[in-house]
């Protein structure tokens, strides 16, 4: 009984002494035990004041014009009563002297005191696109698309070749500094014998054969034309049945893109295959039922690359360069980086049944790869850009995919090769954006 009254008792006087030390302490003030992070507000004020825009439209306006006083009342709105500020817009000069000038300031306060603290925030002028201007490549070369009406393509699936063309137009022009469409095959012939369609360079262009499988070939390139004009002679070649065949034309662009140092671009399939010239060959079909053309077969490529090699033309359409089991091709990690950089996304896998075989390197036609498109399958390059090692003179890029081409990747395959840099705008140009800076200060009681 004892022990229980003890411990009455020891509680009765511990709880009184709390009681007492209670009333008679001094504790802090709340804002001292957990004080306003002023920047964190200061910050969060201003992207209240630009959730519409309202703050970066005003910022650019007279500073007598009526939208700065309804800032000024917003401004007062999103702010508690105890906190003072100073709201400071600064023009953003392009003189390394002086970086900043005050444009317009308001404040509800002579003096924020010792304990202020401030956030900026920069802001855009309406009238000003940021964005990123190509380099052009070479800081010259041109670029052309073969877009002949009097041609037909082959395995460009869901593409008719003008509909390519013109896309493959709209993506890769910037980065050239001339862009020309050849329009039939009477423009083809010019520029094979080097003669310009528009004052352009040919040397080191880029043309791109948007017709998939089929190339289109002028009229005097063909069998009847005026071949000695053109420095170009009819052959005969064993190709069953015996007839006429255009692998001599093949050869032809080869030399001729080895002559002037162009980058012949290869979209779809198996490179060269056939040859189109709707009237020249109108009542002649594929096979599959595409009139105007003729098959080249496997030797087409072969000659192309003897062309580009320098070496003399013989014809062989057994050599093993085109590989025509599928494979699944990965973009390799060069072209994912720049992916990114020219914010350019194809799928990261394709189907390939007409990859080239490593076969055409280094010892049969002197070449090296300078960019990967999908990294290799084994001894199958599915997509790449090659160069020859020997002559430094000519490039060819192909893509060995099936059936339906994605310019995304004859563009990057093409950017990839030369790498073009990307100039942005300058955000600190005098005209385009200001600095705007929110000060603030607390005053007042709890």
């Amino acid at each position: 009984m004892m022990r229980t009254v003890e411990v009455l008792l020891v509680i009765v006087i511990i709880t009184g002494a709390f009681i007492i030390s209670s009333f008679y302490a001094v504790l802090p003030q709340p804002r001292r035990v957990s004080p306003i992070n002023l920047r964190r507000l200061a910050l969060t004020t201003l992207q209240t004041l630009d959730t519409d825009h309202d703050l970066s439209l005003t910022a650019f306006k007279p500073s007598d014009d009526s939208s700065w006083a309804n800032l000024e009342i917003a401004l007062s709105a999103c702010l508690p009563p105890n906190i003072v500020y100073n709201l400071t817009v600064y023009d953003v000069l392009s003189s390394y002297a002086t970086l900043y000038s005050v444009y317009k300031s308001m404040s509800n306060v002579q003096n924020l005191g010792v304990g202020s603290d401030a956030s900026s925030y920069l802001v855009a002028s309406s009238n000003v696109t940021f964005q990123f201007t190509p380099e052009k490549i070479g800081g010259g070369v041109t670029l052309y698309i073969l877009n002949c009406s009097d041609a037909n393509g082959w395995w460009i699936t869901g593409y008719t070749a003008q509909k390519f063309a013109e896309d493959l137009n709209t993506l890769l022009s910037p980065y050239f500094q001339n862009t020309i469409m050849v329009q039939d095959t009477t423009q083809l012939a010019k520029i094979l014998n080097g003669i310009p369609l528009k004052n352009e360079s040919l040397q080191n262009a880029v043309v791109i054969n948007t017709f998939g499988e089929a190339v289109p070939i002028p009229g005097n390139y063909c069998l009847g034309g005026d071949h000695q004009s053109e420095g170009y002679e009819p052959h005969y070649d064993p190709v069953p049945p015996m007839t006429f065949n255009y692998t001599r034309y093949c050869y032809t662009l080869g030399k001729i893109t080895r002559q002037f140092n162009w980058t012949w671009a290869s979209v779809v399939g198996y490179p060269f295959y056939y040859v189109s010239n709707t009237q020249v060959f109108a009542n002649d079909q594929n096979t599959y039922g595409i009139y105007g053309m003729q098959k080249v077969y496997q030797g087409g490529l072969n000659a192309f690359l003897q062309g580009m090699d320098n070496q003399n033309y013989a014809y062989n359409s057994q050599l093993p360069t085109v590989n025509t089991t599928s494979i699944i091709a990965h973009l390799s990690t060069t072209t994912q980086y720049y992916c990114n950089y020219y914010g350019i996304y194809p799928t990261l896998y394709q189907t390939s049944t007409r990859a080239l075989n490593g076969s055409i390197l280094y010892t049969t036609y002197h070449l090296n790869v300078t960019t990967y498109i999908f990294d290799p399958v084994g001894n199958q390059i599915a997509g790449a850009v090659y160069r020859n090692i020997t002559k430094a003179s000519g490039g060819f890029l192909a893509l060995g995919l099936t059936r339906t081409p994605d310019i995304r990747l004859t563009a990057l395959g093409l950017l990839c090769d030369y790498k073009p840099n990307l100039q942005p705008s300058d955000p600190t140009a005098s005209g385009t954006s200001k600095l705007v800076i929110l000060q603030l200060g607390q005053v007042g009681g709890v």
